[in-house]
């Protein structure tokens, strides 16, 4: 009697246990038993639909970013300035404040907010920089490398018409310092340069226009189509910056044009210009950007308003295509810290002015 009972039992739990099993089973949603049955592969995740692309125009690049309609992993975001010189004023500036980080200080936090940073260094960093607020020989004491890495600027530009005014040894000691610190440099016969950028492949190069130095990449025809079309071979986006061009004026001259449209013919994806000192247009050239003067970012020209201001350019690339792109007006205050404009009227009345002279362009030219 005993032995029956536990078998009846025994039976009972069996059969609770199965009709269990039986209920979970079929309450289990469908797509959970695939994922718990098929091991993990490619094919099982999902991906975006791609965003369709639509032709350049003037218009979206002063009419603000809608960013969010490209897959944030399918984005990169590049930031440009304009004219870096941390030398003269800003020199001086800097070491009575015993504050390296002080010309950036104001912008930091937006230069940082970018997959890549990217600045035009015009001038050389030295051990031995004598300070002096005049001249046109320009040096840096070797401490602004600090502001530059505060900063998050990952590639520099040495292509100027001042990186050679210390001699090759000015010259040395930048490059030292840039190695030191981690930044990408290009300009000096070394182009083109990569760096690689969440899986996608950026190439930079630089090139003089304004005067022949010793070790600086010079803005030759030849040169420069060989060197795009080695690194349009090897890189998903190529970027190409000159110093060229006539200062304290508002338009590029014939030759800034004909040498951004070679790049572009080229291989480049976007072209950057500066040396002019004030903010100048835009254009589009065969669906691709050509940005001409980015104005001054740090700098000690404090004699008049639009050697004072400058935009930082921030391009989105949606994949390896550029999609768009925004300006964020900058005015330097005290001989060298730039600051981001707040004030909305007069924000858009640089931007304004910028759109207008690119109206300009596009239908002169």
């Amino acid at each position: 009697m005993q032995k029956r009972n536990i078998l009846f039992i025994s039976i009972s739990i069996v059969c609770v246990a199965l009709l269990s099993g039986l209920y979970i089973l079929n309450n289990i949603q469908p797509n959970r038993i695939q994922k718990l049955s098929l091991p993990f592969s490619h094919s099982s995740v999902s991906h975006p639909t791609p965003v369709p692309l639509q032709p350049l125009t003037l218009e979206q690049f002063f009419d603000g970013v809608d960013s969010a309609k490209y897959p944030k992993e399918n984005l990169r975001v590049l930031l440009v300035t304009g004219d870096i010189i941390p030398a003269r004023s800003v020199n001086t500036r800097t070491i009575k404040y015993n504050n390296f980080l002080w010309a950036f200080e104001p912008t930091a936090s937006v230069l940082r907010d970018a997959d890549v940073t990217y600045s035009n260094l015009e001038s050389p960093l030295t051990s031995d920089c004598v300070p002096t607020d005049t001249g046109m020989s320009f040096c840096g004491d070797s401490r602004h490398i600090q502001g530059l890495t505060f900063a998050g600027i990952d590639v520099v530009n040495l292509a100027n018409n001042h990186l050679g005014n210390q001699g090759q040894q000015g010259i040395n000691q930048t490059v030292s310092y840039l190695q030191k610190a981690g930044i990408v440099y290009s300009g000096i016969e070394n182009n083109p340069q990569y760096l690689e950028v969440r899986g996608m492949t950026f190439a930079f190069l630089g090139y003089d226009d304004i005067e022949a130095q010793p070790g600086v990449s010079r803005a030759d025809t030849d040169t420069i189509v060989k060197e795009i079309q080695t690194a349009r071979s090897r890189a998903d986006v190529v970027i190409v910056q000159f110093h060229w061009g006539v200062e304290y004026v508002n338009q590029p001259t014939e030759r800034q044009k004909y040498l951004g449209k070679l790049a572009i013919d080229s291989g480049a994806d976007l072209v950057i210009g500066n040396h002019p000192h004030w903010i100048q247009p835009i254009q589009i050239y065969d669906n691709k950007l050509i940005t001409y003067a980015h104005g001054n970012f740090i700098f000690d020209q404090m004699w008049s308003e639009k050697t004072r201001e400058g935009v930082i350019g921030k391009y989105y690339f949606y994949n390896n295509t550029l999609v768009d792109a925004e300006y964020l007006p900058i005015r330097i205050e005290d001989y060298g810290q730039a600051q981001i404009i707040q004030d909305e009227e007069y924000k858009k009345s640089i931007l304004d002015e910028m759109y207008n002279q690119s109206v300009i362009l596009q239908k002169n030219d």
